[in-house]
C-alpha cells in the first residue's frame, strides 16, 4: 500500500513530466522553464527513491 507522501509525490513527479512534455512541444521552447522543471522532476524524484528504500527496508 502506498503512503500519502508516496502518493503526493507520484502525483507531483506526473505533473512535472506533462509540464516538460508540454514546453517541449512548443513551437519554441523556454529552455530555463524546462531546466527548471528538470530539476524539479529529479528532485521529487530523488525524494521518491528515498522513501521506497526506507520502505522496503522495513519489511
Amino acid at each position: 500500500m502506498m503512503s500519502g507522501m508516496l502518493y503526493r509525490l507520484s502525483v507531483v513527479h506526473r505533473k512535472l513530466e506533462d509540464e516538460i512534455r508540454r514546453e517541449t512541444l512548443r513551437e519554441a521552447p523556454d529552455t530555463f522553464r524546462l531546466l527548471r522543471l528538470k530539476k524539479l522532476r529529479l528532485a521529487v524524484k530523488d525524494r521518491l527513491s528515498g522513501h521506497w528504500r526506507r520502505a522496503f527496508a522495513a519489511v
